[in-house]
């Protein structure tokens, strides 16, 4: 298994600051692709009164088990808490 499989890299947008982050243990198997991964971190990170356009909610990038193995497997999710539902948003993008 590559060593940055099983990391996260947090950007600061407001500092500048950057930290990589082992994913917790059994996370990447328990919710499987950049959707189920994005979800998890989201319940486990955002309280439920977190107002979805301040500082304390998040934007996540996660792309799936299969991205780099198979030819034009580039998607990702992006994930955060919605400012229209104030519930789970998630998007998709990639390309060759």
């Amino acid at each position: 298994m590559s060593r940055t499989r099983d990391r996260v890299l947090r950007v600061d947008l407001s500092t500048g600051e950057t930290a990589r982050e082992r994913v917790p243990n059994g996370w990447r198997r328990d919710y499987l692709g950049g959707k189920g991964l994005g979800a998890r971190y989201l319940y486990e990170e955002l309280s439920p009164g977190t107002e979805p356009t301040g500082p304390a909610n998040r934007l996540g990038f996660f792309v799936g088990p299969l991205a780099g193995y198979l030819p034009a497997e580039t998607r990702y999710a992006t994930v955060t808490k919605s400012p229209l539902t104030g519930g789970f948003l998630d998007s998709y993008a990639g390309g060759p």
